[in-house]
């Protein structure tokens, strides 16, 4: 018996089976409808609380609650997000699509100044998934260092300043 013939009687069984009962496949609906739309809801009471955050709730954040914060950020500015793997990420934490223009993105939630490091692993972030830009962005500066080789290598950096300008502009929304 091949996979699609398994398959397909499996679904054929299931099917006579919600026929048949009426009060399960009611169960099965409002259950597993039920939990979808439960998840819905969390979701969306996240995405509205990281949205209202502030620039002090930003600083209490960890590293991953402050890459789903810039994700719902530059949702808002109407880019196509994507969150990359907590390990494995090649250096990038967001990947930003617009326009056809592919931008990577370190996220730093600092409380000290970000260095070179950061701009490191962007550049490489850049090469590896073929973007046209790059982007550090942290809740605190950059040592000098790191913007002497984000120049060199075409790098932008958004610092706590940029970063507070871009929150209220999307708190207006």
């Amino acid at each position: 018996m091949s996979f699609l013939d398994s398959s397909k009687m499996w679904i054929d069984t299931i099917w006579s089976i919600l026929t048949a009962e009426p009060l399960l496949t009611i169960f099965l609906v409002v259950f597993f409808g039920g939990s979808v739309l439960l998840a819905l809801i969390v979701n969306m009471i996240k995405q509205y609380r990281l949205k209202k955050s502030g620039i002090l709730e930003v600083d209490k954040m960890t590293g991953k609650n402050f890459e789903e914060y810039l994700q719902v950020l530059f949702k808002s500015r109407g880019y196509h997000v994507k969150l990359t793997p907590t390990t494995g990420d090649y250096g990038a934490d967001l990947i930003l699509t617009s326009k056809g223009e592919k931008i990577v993105v370190q996220a730093k939630r600092y409380k000290n100044n970000v260095g070179i490091k950061a701009v490191q692993e962007v550049v490489s972030a850049r090469s590896h998934f073929s973007a046209d830009k790059c982007w550090v962005i942290t809740n605190s500066y950059f040592t000098n260092p790191a913007k002497e080789l984000a120049g060199s290598n075409s790098v932008e950096l958004i610092n706590r300043d940029q970063l507070l300008s871009w929150m209220l502009k999307m708190n207006k929304q």
